[in-house]
């Protein structure tokens, strides 16, 4: 049951994002469709620049890539048949996990609804631009997870705090 709840985890995680990647990819594209002035040329850079590093880098590949699959390998460990059943929410922290984890799983969703709402309002190319940047953030970040859940197939246990709360000895359970 454990190592079910793993790799449901690991996938569902995976396909919320790759089905954000295909949604969101289509509406980049439009962008594509309108002639870009210096402006939109600048901005695109800068926009991908800054979403590869802040979202891809820092936001996925150093915290929530090594986290989901250091959760689902606490979850192979410590299986719970309504943990495995929403795996892909406990990988992510929203159940099981800290109160601190719990708040900033929770605020970082309501801040990226937030956000898709105020990007939808964008007219395009603008919107375009601002959406291939969040593609290529998201997109690295599903590379991220990948490659931290084949490392830890092939035997190397995740290193990252799985941010589950302490056992009832009082004693936190790591996963690695």
């Amino acid at each position: 049951m454990g190592a079910f709840g793993a790799i449901w985890g690991v996938g569902g995680v995976s396909l919320l994002l790759a089905w954000a990647i295909v949604r969101l990819s289509e509406r980049a594209w439009e962008g594509w469709q309108y002639d870009f002035g210096w402006m939109h040329w600048v901005l695109f850079a800068g926009w991908m620049v800054f979403m590869v590093y802040g979202e891809g880098y820092r936001g996925f590949q150093k915290a929530f890539s090594p986290r989901v699959v250091a959760r689902a390998a606490y979850l192979r460990a410590n299986p719970n048949p309504l943990h495995v059943l929403l795996a892909p929410l406990f990988c992510m922290g929203f159940i099981h996990a800290t109160r601190k984890r719990r708040i900033v799983s929770f605020s970082v969703t309501g801040g990226v609804v937030l956000l898709v709402l105020l990007v939808s309002l964008l007219p395009q190319p603008w919107r375009g631009i601002i959406d291939a940047g969040v593609v290529a953030g998201l997109s690295y970040g599903l590379l991220a997870i990948g490659a931290f859940a084949l490392s830890a197939l092939l035997g190397r246990p995740p290193t990252h705090p799985h941010d589950a709360p302490e056992s009832e000895s009082g004693a936190s359970v790591n996963a690695g």
